[in-house]
């Protein structure tokens, strides 16, 4: 990940240099300007239109919790009056974190990654440090194992076949090796893709709602006392702390993917615009589809069928309409299609923040990470990904292991999650003292700061035990396992910085800088190279506060 500078790169016109020393006085007149550098010409080119912003962010919040969660959230808050309004609350939430990534894209509307990028800018000092600690826990926690067995459950349920541990995998890694190359071969078709099976969750959903208001006109005479369930909407109303506490969390997860689209942002030929008006229609539909779909489920099947019952709500709602199988098949291949929208949004979103971690030098080989040849498309962030999703797939045995690891992601998303809405203080600080120039888009501080308590709040909910105690989790063992070791992990990713950047460089005599390559396609990336302490000076006077070459070295100081 560290090269010995040569003295040809550090003469080249196409490189420039960026200092990694920790210290205050290091800093830049304008910290906004270090980081990652700018593609003003996307090498990926310009496929996302606003109709792929919408299908990306809308693929990747629906995915199969619409057909789940509405039981899990009504099993926790008791009554359908409190379930109704958790949903309003979560699409609150989410509203009030999107603001905070429109306000954000103003600040940079060419960089694609979201999170990274935002957080790259947010913490400037120590250099690299916080996205060093997201790049190690995203590369390794953010996976689309658990969809891809999801749909391939579905998949054999709907062919009425029998299920295996091994037979379900085996489809898994199919789909995501199918998925992976065709976002490998071509982003516009991986778009086209995400884009179709958006629609046709939409379509469901709406027809969901339509059967939902037909059943409580009386329309399906199968439906016996249609709509009982709002007569006293607040029946039953759990006062559990707990059940409270962990619904409002499974809401919060549920919306998870309305950020989507920013991973893409240097993608879309207008980024600020038609983000800022398509990101917010994309979470309005999500939110109006859940809400009605929740709508539809209370209008059409007791309270007490749902909470009795350990079958996905939608199956209950469809079984109470439809007499035939083939209606409960035709929603098992609704369910598998919506797995799979999900893998394909998540993917390409995915592989352009594996991208950025390579652009910022933070992964090995960066050059590697920032192409794009042969086909437009960021092969080796797709490859990684694949590799990481097979291996959670196959190894970890059924039960415990494998929820345990799909968990850990959520502990570390909530942390980036609230630096993320801190750090936009922190930039509004800098830009204030520098005076710059107002952006585009400002989130009001009062949403700011619910977006801020709301993220202490995802951080502090996890912790509380579950209704059957310490071992009531969906893991055999302390339920809050997975939040520890989460912890555990960016710790590890903490002390493995500290070894890259202050223990080795003053055990070798040397420091660290950073070299921007610029490669034929476009693309460019930082790369770290080992300044010996005795070349130091030479190397800092050749360069000004901003990085550019102003001195050609003659010196053979620098060597492989």
């Amino acid at each position: 990940m560290t090269d010995t500078p040569s003295k040809q790169s550090v003469c080249s016109e196409e490189t420039i240099t960026q200092s990694l020393d920790g210290d205050e006085a290091s800093i830049t007149p304008s910290d906004e300007e270090t980081g990652a550098p700018i593609e003003t010409v996307s090498p990926l080119g310009y496929h996302v239109d606003w109709i792929s912003v919408i299908f990306l962010n809308v693929s990747r919040t629906i995915g199969i919790g619409v057909f789940t969660t509405p039981g899990t959230i009504l099993k926790g808050v008791g009554s359908v009056g409190l379930s109704l309004i958790y949903w309003v609350v979560g699409f609150l939430f989410s509203a009030a974190s999107l603001a905070v990534y429109l306000e954000y894209l103003s600040y940079y509307p060419k960089r694609s990654g979201a999170d990274i990028a935002y957080l790259e800018k947010a913490y400037p000092r120590p250099r690299l440090f916080v996205p060093a600690l997201y790049t190690f826990t995203f590369v390794f926690l953010s996976i689309s194992s658990s969809s891809a067995i999801v749909f391939a459950e579905y998949i054999f349920a709907a062919l009425g076949q029998e299920t295996s541990t091994w037979n379900v995998r085996g489809l898994a890694v199919g789909m995501s090796t199918f998925v992976t190359l065709v976002c490998m071969a071509n982003t516009k078709w991986s778009l086209r893709f995400s884009n179709w099976i958006g629609m046709i969750k939409v379509a469901t959903l709406v027809f969901i709602a339509i059967l939902g208001l037909i059943v409580l006109a009386g329309g399906i005479s199968r439906v016996e006392n249609p709509g009982s369930n709002f007569r006293n909407a607040f029946s039953g109303t759990s006062t559990n702390l707990n059940g409270l506490a962990n619904a409002l969390l499974k809401i919060r997860f549920a919306y998870v993917g309305y950020e989507n689209a920013f991973s893409v942002a240097n993608e879309v030929k207008n980024p600020i615009p038609t983000l800022k008006k398509f990101a917010p229609l994309s979470l309005g539909i999500v939110f109006i589809l859940y809400f009605m779909a929740n709508i539809a489920y209370f209008a059409t099947v007791p309270k007490e069928l749902i909470l009795e019952s350990h079958e996905l709500t939608a199956s209950l709602f469809f079984e109470a309409i439809f007499p035939n199988r083939e209606a409960v098949v035709a929603l098992q291949v609704l369910v598998a299609l919506s797995s799979l929208g999900s893998v394909f949004a998540s993917t390409i979103s995915a592989s352009r923040v594996v991208r950025e971690c390579g652009r910022q030098g933070l992964l090995p080989y960066p050059r590697v990470w920032a192409s794009t040849k042969p086909f437009g498309t960021p092969l080796a962030a797709y490859a990684l990904r694949w590799f990481i999703s097979c291996v959670v797939i196959i190894l970890p045995p059924p039960g415990d292991a494998f929820n345990f690891i799909v968990d850990l992601q959520y502990y570390p998303t909530a942390v980036w999650a609230l630096l993320l809405t801190f750090g936009l203080y922190k930039i509004r600080a800098r830009r204030q003292k520098a005076h710059a120039p107002s952006s585009a888009f400002k989130v009001w501080d009062s949403v700011a700061a619910f977006a801020l308590a709301v993220n202490v709040g995802i951080m502090v909910l996890p912790w509380v035990p579950p209704e059957g105690g310490i071992y009531g989790g969906d893991v055999s063992f302390f339920y809050a396992t997975y939040c520890i070791v989460g912890v555990f992990i960016i710790l590890l990713a903490a002390f493995l910085y500290w070894v890259w950047f202050k223990y080795l460089p003053k055990r070798g005599q040397y420091r660290i800088r950073l070299v921007v390559d610029k490669l034929s396609d476009g693309a460019q990336a930082l790369r770290t190279v080992r300044v010996p302490l005795h070349a130091l000076a030479q190397w800092d006077s050749t360069h000004d506060d901003h990085g550019q070459l102003i001195i050609p070295a003659s010196s053979e100081e620098y060597h492989d």
